[in-house]
């Protein structure tokens, strides 16, 4: 089985995506309501994505309950540092495998939306994580990519789980910044969060 794939292309932000002060305020339950899941079956050839809206899991993967609603009452995502490893300027990809790329498939979906739970389109989204070994690449940019939310908020990110490696459970990274808030003030306009992988893969071997 492989991971059930969608070549859409992102929402490609432009001059009308001026953000709202809903839209520049991301809130971190909006963010982390993503289902992932997991599979042992080989990686699909060529790139692609797993649909967004309730992905269901192939080959016996393991399914996780969404987030709450972000009207759940939570703060927003604090304002943070910049998380270990990062590089900017990652390829634009949906994807962050290629043919023959070793480790378990896993698909990583979800929804952006602002403080007043409407969707933010155009969002734009930094993945980084390490691979199967437990490395990050910081000579290239294996295991990196950037994408934009679509209409609905929506994004989708195919990738495998990311390797252990000492101190820390598995984990993916994810940088959000709203749409039109490239001149503004980091602290302002971009939130960071992590992905854990599902029991048992955050802990031992998968």
């Amino acid at each position: 089985m492989t991971p059930q794939m969608d070549n859409a292309t992102p929402h490609e932000p432009n001059a009308s995506d001026e953000a709202s002060g809903d839209r520049r305020r991301i809130s971190r339950k909006g963010l982390l309501k993503a289902a992932i899941v997991a599979s042992a079956a080989p990686l699909l050839a060529g790139g692609g994505v797993a649909l967004a809206r309730d992905a269901a899991p192939s080959g016996g993967g393991a399914l996780l309950a969404p987030t709450p609603q972000c009207d759940d009452g939570d703060d927003t995502t604090p304002p943070q540092m910049e998380g270990p490893y990062f590089k900017p300027n990652s390829p634009r990809r949906t994807s962050l495998v290629t043919p023959g790329t070793p480790g378990v498939p896993l698909t990583v979906s979800g929804y952006v939306f602002g403080r007043a739970c409407r969707p933010i389109s155009g969002a734009l989204l930094d993945f980084w994580q390490a691979d199967t070994n437990g490395s990050y690449d910081m000579a290239q940019y294996a295991f990196r990519g950037h994408q934009f939310t679509g209409a609905d908020g929506s994004f989708s990110l195919t990738t495998i789980v990311p390797g252990l490696y000492p101190g820390r459970t598995r984990h993916i990274h994810v940088k959000a910044q709203a749409p039109g808030a490239a001149s503004s003030p980091p602290s302002s306009t971009s939130r960071e969060s992590r992905a854990t992988t599902p029991t048992p893969c955050s802990t031992r071997s998968c």
